[in-house]
């Protein structure tokens, strides 16, 4: 794979790591705020709004710069949304600093483009999955330290950490992403185009309620999972690090299957259903898994007793 996909994926844990890392401190920054979970929570709408409806407009408007100028503008307009939710004395302010980092995503869309035009045809679901993988990885490594970090110390210090490691990322990519990535961006008339074909309209649909699945349970994951099971911040962290570990697995099997078989929706249905089932599934988790596991032991002592 070209070397530029790694600091593309990089850059993306970065991200994936900010837009999810409230999830696990949303108790701690309800209280800091004076509001109730459900509103603190809307954090993570106002993000998913401002992505849906800001984020194609930017990259719109950015259609002519160079594709480099793009990510560099995505994350630094995302490190200082971070700054500004990490300076928060109220929602409002908290709220406004979402809606500037849903319109940082649009590094996003960007750095796929990037892999697609860098990649061979054959190999180009898997260059897509490498790049998206630092999302993954933001579950895997960044949210878990980040409820730690934030249980530990306050909810304030993993989300400007986040804005550092943003500018850092930017950085990164002035200093070692070639600049000559100048393919032509997006424009109204094309994207509007794009909308009123059939295909496309139903991608669009299914990623909407994809995501809506996804963000409905995820932005409340941790208030959940104490409901559930009470955690200490370790074992919060570590079983979000699990939940991560599943998503970097799906990333890199889903590109793989993309590029192997011939008929990747069929796969995607599969994948689909699954999450399905799962999320059907969670509220039987409610017990805690020493207590499965005690019931079992003691079970099997007593049949091999009798």
């Amino acid at each position: 794979m070209p070397r530029p996909l790694y600091l593309l994926m990089l850059c993306n844990l970065v991200l994936g790591t900010g837009v999810f890392v409230l999830g696990g401190i949303l108790a701690p920054l309800a209280e800091s705020l004076q509001v109730s979970v459900a509103t603190a929570g809307q954090a993570m709408t106002a993000y998913a709004i401002a992505t849906a409806l800001l984020a194609p407009l930017l990259l719109v408007i950015t259609g002519r710069w160079p594709r480099r100028r793009v990510l560099v503008f995505g994350l630094l307009l995302f490190a200082l949304s971070n700054f500004v939710c990490a300076s928060a004395q109220g929602l409002a302010t908290l709220l406004a600093g979402r809606v500037l980092m849903g319109m940082g995503a649009v590094f996003t869309p960007v750095s796929g483009g990037i892999a697609i035009a860098l990649a061979p045809p054959a190999v180009r679901g898997r260059a897509l999955s490498l790049v998206f993988l630092g999302i993954s990885l933001g579950y895997v490594i960044g949210m878990p330290l980040g409820a730690w970090i934030g249980l530990r110390f306050g909810w304030r210090w993993p989300v400007g950490l986040v804005g550092a490691c943003a500018v850092a990322a930017a950085l990164g990519l002035v200093a070692l992403l070639p600049a000559q990535h100048r393919r032509a961006g997006a424009s109204f008339a094309g994207l509007s185009r794009l909308l009123i074909q059939p295909a496309i309209a139903a991608a669009l649909a299914l990623t909407l309620l994809y995501f809506t699945a996804i963000f409905t349970v995820f932005s409340y994951i941790g208030p959940v999972l104490q409901a559930l099971t009470p955690l200490s911040p370790e074992a919060m962290s570590a079983t979000l690090a699990i939940f991560g570990i599943a998503g970097v697995t799906g990333t890199l099997t889903g590109g793989w299957a993309n590029d192997r078989f011939r008929r990747p929706t069929r796969h995607a249905g599969l994948r689909l259903g699954l999450l399905a089932a799962t999320m059907a599934l969670v509220p039987l988790t409610r017990r805690p898994l020493r207590r499965h596991v005690g019931g079992v032991l003691r079970l099997g002592a007593s049949r091999a007793s009798g």
